[in-house]
């Protein structure tokens, strides 16, 4: 099934590119700050005197916030719009980067991260909100992963820039002077970012509080697309996610005997391999809607065969090439997360997107939280046995490819439905 344009489409062009610029660019700030962590992990060990387990609840805390903000974001951005959001994200991330940069204990540290997750989880759902108001909906899967591209944009800044400024400049410096870019994408969204080109304002709806808020979530959550799109992101994200933000090192290190160097690079071949998948599948859903699940299962089922590889590699270590490999293909996993909110966005009208796209992203970091804490569980239980403890990963898949399977023909069908219904509108608005 190819792409279709559906009525009442914006425009597109470069003045859409420019809002949806601005829009991305406090995206790209957001994650630089949420990655921050992941560099001067053992520089907080020694300024905050703490363990490893200690320190892992950073990236678990950062998680649960953003899983949390998820749907009262989609709410937020369909209620006050996306300058007014993004506004407000970037002000919160600024300070909680701020924050970090002066605390003098754990737990003021902690407050921090969990005031720039509340930031963090404010941006990427306005984003895409800002992509569906500004461009045409057949460019929708594209724009979702242009937003993916440059999130991983701003971790490997944080990789390459934030490291190389926490040991020439120090802590402090290091942290309070990257927050100044918060402060420039603040100034940038109070000035030049529009929620939408004129002439395509949404329709007002009233907002009733506690009421409208149940009708909002009930209404996107019967949506088959919604829950479909919010197990594709379940089942796709988490193994990247979980590899990236905290296991992914040990593992490399600890039990496949790699020095942390080279490990560092596989992580990084990661983040390389989702920039370069993103673009792929965005170009193949924009131009083959019929696409979108075939993608997304096909990247589970070989992530699931090469952490099986890996895991019951019968040698000692795993060869290099195997790990290139994974990490290669782990690159697929954020790419294919996308995929969900292209099943989420045509099954909503456009003052449920907000809500709907909040309701999807809580999947993977879901997921990612879940399996955090299975792997870190199962590594105490069993003396750090990471065959034993990474098989909560097929735990997790089996869930979700389940799910996906149980939905995939009502969604398929109500969404044919939406678009007939669409085109039948069309035919019979006056000219």
């Amino acid at each position: 099934m190819s792409s279709t344009t559906l009525p009442g489409d914006p425009p597109g062009g470069r003045r859409a590119l420019a809002v949806w610029g601005i829009g991305v660019s406090v995206y790209f700030v957001a994650v630089i700050f949420r990655t921050s962590l992941g560099v001067a992990g053992l520089d907080a060990a020694d300024r905050f005197h703490v363990n490893a387990s200690a320190l892992s609840t950073f990236s678990i805390l950062q998680l649960l916030v953003y899983a949390g903000m998820q749907i009262p974001v989609g709410l937020l951005v369909d209620r006050l719009g996306t300058k007014k959001v993004l506004a407000l994200g970037a002000v919160l991330f600024t300070a909680g980067q701020l924050g970090f940069a002066f605390s003098p204990s754990y737990g003021t540290a902690l407050a921090s991260r969990a005031l720039l997750g509340c930031g963090d989880a404010l941006t990427f759902i306005s984003v895409l909100r800002l992509g569906t108001r500004w461009f045409p909906a057949r460019r929708g899967p594209l724009v979702a992963q242009f937003a993916g591209l440059v999130g991983m944009a701003g971790n490997l800044v944080s990789t390459l820039v934030i490291a190389r400024l926490l040991h020439g400049v120090g802590w402090t410096a290091a942290f309070a002077g990257s927050a100044a870019a918060g402060a420039v994408v603040f100034v940038l969204v109070l000035l030049f970012l529009k929620d939408h080109p004129e002439g395509h304002e949404p329709e007002p709806h009233p907002h009733q509080g506690a009421a409208y808020v149940r009708r909002q979530i009930a209404a996107s959550w019967r949506e088959p697309g919604t829950r479909l799109g919010l197990w594709v992101h379940f089942t796709t994200q988490f193994p990247a996610m979980v590899f990236l933000l905290l296991w992914g090192l040990p593992f490399l290190v600890e039990a496949q005997g790699l020095s942390r160097a080279t490990a560092g690079e596989l992580l990084t071949l990661v983040v390389l391999a989702n920039m370069v998948v993103g673009l792929v599948y965005g170009q193949i859903v924009a131009r083959h809607h019929g696409a979108r699940l075939p993608l997304a299962l096909g990247t589970v089922g070989t992530t699931a065969a090469l952490w099986a590889a890996t895991l019951a590699y019968p040698g000692p270590h795993a060869p290099m090439w195997l790990l290139i490999v994974l990490c290669t293909v782990l690159g697929a996993c954020g790419p294919a997360s996308m995929i969900g909110f292209d099943f989420a966005r045509p099954a909503n009208p456009p003052e449920r997107q907000g809500t709907a796209s909040g309701i999807t992203n809580m999947g993977g970091f879901v997921a990612s939280m879940t399996t955090l804490f299975a792997v870190g569980v199962l590594l105490d239980a069993t003396g750090d046995d990471y065959t034993v403890a990474f098989s909560a990963v097929f735990v997790l898949q089996a869930l979700g490819v389940t799910q996906i399977l149980r939905l995939r023909r009502r969604a398929a069908r109500r969404e044919r439905e939406r678009l007939v219904a669409s085109r039948v509108e069309t035919v019979h608005v006056p000219v």
